[in-house]
């Protein structure tokens, strides 16, 4: 896939996200914002290809059939391919670059860069731009400015320095600052996703593999979901956790929370089937 290939449906695009805007909204900070909330709101974080053992293709024509036309999700390459192609077709000035997962590990070795994210180049300055890291997902641009404070729709964010350099995305939860990723400016191509992408949609110790695993974003929430565990937490009601037990009650949530079109086969109730009872 060529990085710079803009054949992207736009119009299909802002009516699969809900943006009711101008047709091609100038390259400005407002849109980034606008479209960066939409996003994650719309277009649910899922790998239930992997989990079906189908394979994960990161060419535009088929991330476009599978998030846009499909009513599915996918994974951080496949939101931020789809996001920084539409940007790219409005005139932003995209860069792209692999992060380092650090959210709820306890390991002290440096894990691989399995993560993609996206820099945008703005008269106000550069931004991190981020609409596929599951239930941490952004939905706003974050100033690429280390020390700072930052509020989101969905919670508050900042960057930290990283030794011996680069940056680390922090969380604020529950009052104290938790660790997503950690990334630097070694720029990525596509070559550098798809085997990214080859790595964690088959590695045996991958959590892609034999986990399920959806999030979405909604106005003042953020829901998630690993095995038979659903999880959500709100602003003002606090978070919850709701136990699955069997393939019907996982088919309804994926369907009528995540808003994922599921496919109607024997093959994904095995594969729900198969998970086990504790996240």
């Amino acid at each position: 896939m060529n990085a710079h290939d803009t054949s992207i449906d736009v119009t299909a695009y802002f009516a699969r996200i809900g943006f009711f805007g101008p047709a091609r909204p100038a390259p400005t900070l407002d849109t980034l914002r606008a479209l960066h909330l939409l996003h994650p709101q719309a277009i649910p974080f899922e790998n239930l290809d992997v989990l079906l053992r189908r394979p994960v293709r990161l060419d535009l024509a088929s991330i476009h059939r599978k998030l846009v036309d499909g009513q599915r999700g996918g994974y951080c390459y496949e939101h931020n391919l789809l996001f920084r192609s539409v940007l790219q077709t409005l005139g932003f000035r995209v860069r792209s670059f692999a992060g380092r997962v650090l959210w709820g590990r306890e390991a002290a070795d440096m894990p691989p860069r399995a993560h993609m994210l996206l820099l945008v180049d703005l008269d106000e300055g550069t931004f991190l731009t981020d609409v596929g890291f599951g239930g941490m997902t952004l939905s706003a641009p974050l100033a690429l400015q280390t020390g700072l404070e930052q509020i989101t729709p969905h919670g508050a964010f900042r960057l930290a320095d990283a030794e011996p350099s680069g940056y680390i995305l922090e969380a604020l939860v529950n009052g104290a600052w938790a660790r997503v990723y950690r990334f630097d400016l070694d720029p990525q191509y596509d070559a550098d996703y798809e085997m990214a992408n080859h790595f964690v949609s088959t590695y045996p110790q991958s959590i892609f593999v034999h986990n399920l695993l959806a999030a979405r974003l909604a106005p003042g929430k953020r829901l998630a979901l690993l095995n038979r565990r659903f999880s959500t937490h709100d602003e003002r009601e606090g978070s919850a956790q709701h136990p699955l037990n069997d393939a019907a009650a996982l088919r309804r949530v994926l369907q009528n929370d995540f808003g994922i079109r599921l496919p109607d086969d024997g093959e994904l109730d095995a594969a729900l089937g198969r998970l086990p009872n504790q996240a």
